[in-house]
């Protein structure tokens, strides 16, 4: 096992974690109601492409990460799980200038008006259901999820293992839920970007 890498103060951690989880959530929410009309001079939905390859990459780091973790390499399971909250963050801030830039498009808009007509409706079927019941798990879970994320990984470089492993018995299968789910609310929704 390693050494902890921060020395324990849970009353610390619980204060800014739940404020910077918070904080988070806020910003998400609040900027994802704006739209900037500017023109940066580029195809914004560069963004979305880099969220969803974020987010690719960041399934198979935590895939990567279990290996480890169950091989006994916690020096590369650490150095994996913190490259993949290094991308997190790398995501958050795509994400937001993404929505900041191109708003919202709407799943089914073929014909890019911002109206989803009866006959768009009709031609997107049942596929119009499954997207937003992925969407709209993948958008709980990415909610919920970061404070325990925080969580077990504070867990994990206070050396206090075994409260660490129960955590991510909970936080990894969300975390890649999320990170899987990513890119395929991707796939599904750029067809319909203006």
């Amino acid at each position: 096992m390693l050494e902890a890498a921060i020395q324990k103060n849970d009353k610390k951690a619980y204060w800014l974690i739940g404020v910077f989880s918070v904080v988070v959530f806020t910003a998400v929410v609040l900027l994802g109601r704006y739209k900037l009309t500017i023109d940066p001079g580029f195809n914004v939905h560069l963004f979305a492409t880099l969220n969803a390859l974020i987010n690719s990459a960041i399934a198979v780091i935590l895939v990567w990460a279990l290996i480890a973790v169950k091989n006994k390499s916690y020096r590369l399971h650490k150095t994996l799980m913190m490259t993949a909250l290094v991308l997190s963050v790398i995501f958050l801030v795509s994400y937001i200038a993404h929505h900041l830039l191109a708003g919202e498009a709407k799943f089914g808009d073929s014909n890019h008006d911002g109206i989803l007509s009866d006959d768009e409706k009709t031609a997107v079927g049942s596929l119009r259901m499954v997207y937003y019941f992925i969407l709209g798990t993948h958008i709980l879970l990415a909610a919920l999820i970061l404070p325990f994320i925080l969580f077990t990984a504070y867990r994990a470089l206070t050396a206090e293992f075994p409260l660490h492993k129960k955590l991510a018995k909970i936080t990894w299968p969300l975390w890649f839920y999320v990170a899987v789910t990513g890119p395929v609310v991707y796939l599904l929704i750029s067809p319909y970007y203006r």
